[in-house]
């Protein structure tokens, strides 16, 4: 489990993870649940890493792409962990509101509404359509679309597993799901 965990995060971060010291935060129930199987959980929690730290589309982006994944798989774990991450990069309760609605609602940019239409689409159809595809490319640069699939690919998987394994929320997230915007219906 600690060579897994030191695939994907810093010694630092592995230590506070693997702490058995009363007062440590415990493992999150993902993290806990992929350490099962060690040789999958420790290259892709550093495939992951690079989605979450060093993005090409930026970070509010992504959690806008991502919020819509757990919205439409109706994955409460995922939808409630973004949420935390979504608020500290500056994304409003009016906004996640708007995510249930997909791209057509008044909220968003007309990139925005691009970046939505791209996740419904990759979700229903495997793949962007020419016409997305089209306008997104005058904003993004390849690496930035190619990453864009990739997260939704990445967290349309995480929700399948999540969803199959039952994935309880985390003791730090049930406010969060309590108080969240819209109301998530499992």
């Amino acid at each position: 489990m600690r060579a897994a965990l030191a695939d994907a995060f810093s010694d630092e971060v592995a230590a506070r993870l693997l702490s058995t010291e009363p007062d440590s935060t415990p493992m999150p129930n993902a993290l806990a649940t992929m350490m099962h199987h060690p040789a999958l959980a420790g290259p892709f929690l550093a495939y992951n890493n690079v989605l979450l730290q060093t993005p090409a589309l930026g970070h509010r982006v992504r959690e806008l792409v991502v919020l819509r994944v757990a919205w439409r798989t109706r994955c409460r774990y995922e939808w409630v962990q973004h949420l935390r991450l979504a608020a500290r990069v500056g994304i409003t309760a009016e906004e996640i509101a708007a995510v249930a609605d997909g791209p057509g609602g008044e909220t968003w940019t007309p990139h925005e509404a691009d970046l939505l239409a791209a996740t419904d689409q990759v979700i229903d159809g495997y793949r962007i359509d020419d016409d997305t595809w089209a306008r997104l490319a005058e904003q993004l640069d390849e690496r930035q679309l190619v990453e864009l699939v990739f997260v939704v690919g990445t967290y349309t998987g995480l929700a399948m597993a999540f969803n199959s394994f039952g994935l309880e929320l985390d003791a730090d997230l049930q406010e969060i799901a309590t108080t969240s915007l819209p109301e998530f219906e499992e």
